[in-house]
């Protein structure tokens, strides 16, 4: 399935990236002089995000508080998981993210083995617009059939780039990992647990 695949794009959030104590964080700040406690809330954004419901607080009439990105932490497993991939593959990004993203991979230890930085900040477009796969395929060089897109999303990763012909990789990690796809555009080619399950995978 792989054999005719050059490009590899990665989502960032609960990809590459842990936003697990950075969501806690919010949701503490959006509790705050309510009458929830974080258990129930977080309880209620399990809930949500098992229904596919991508913005749990909103549902839950919380606040959407500011996102404290200083809590976020690169898996321990994906600059490895990245060295290895680079040596068969071009690695990408395509990710919804604020200004920056170059200069956090490299804080991260991982912009040695990217090839291609498309994010929403620079670019004035957000998953899902297919538009924003269509600049990283373009700048690429490389046709839908020889690319895979690899994310915790299914609306947001997996259903437009399989619109675009990309196949998928579902990596069920954080809230999007909690999912379940529910019709033929939000079920993946694959899906792993984590990177080194990603990497068993494709290496």
């Amino acid at each position: 399935m792989f054999r005719q695949i050059e490009w590899l794009f990665f989502d960032i959030g609960s990809t590459l990236v842990d936003e697990s104590r950075a969501n806690e964080h919010r949701l503490l700040d959006a509790i705050a002089g309510t009458d929830f406690s974080y258990e129930q809330a977080w309880a209620q954004a399990v809930r949500l995000a098992r229904q596919n419901i991508a913005h749990p607080l909103k549902r839950l009439g919380l606040p959407l508080t500011p996102w404290h990105s200083e809590d976020e932490a690169v898996y321990p497993q994906a600059a490895d998981c990245l060295a290895a991939l680079h040596r068969r593959y071009r690695i990408g990004i395509i990710a919804n993210q604020s200004p920056g993203t170059a200069g956090r991979m490299e804080q991260y230890g991982l912009s040695q083995y990217l090839d291609l930085i498309v994010a929403s900040a620079e670019e004035g477009l957000e998953k899902p617009d297919p538009r924003i796969f269509e600049i990283a395929l373009k700048r690429a060089g490389c046709s839908p059939d020889q690319a895979v897109m690899i994310g915790d999303r299914l609306d947001n990763d997996i259903a437009p780039a399989k619109r675009l012909g990309l196949k998928t990789i579902w990596v069920r990690q954080g809230f999007g990992g909690m999912g379940c796809p529910l019709s033929e555009m939000e079920t993946p080619d694959h899906s792993v647990n984590g990177l080194g399950d990603l990497l068993e995978l494709l290496g």
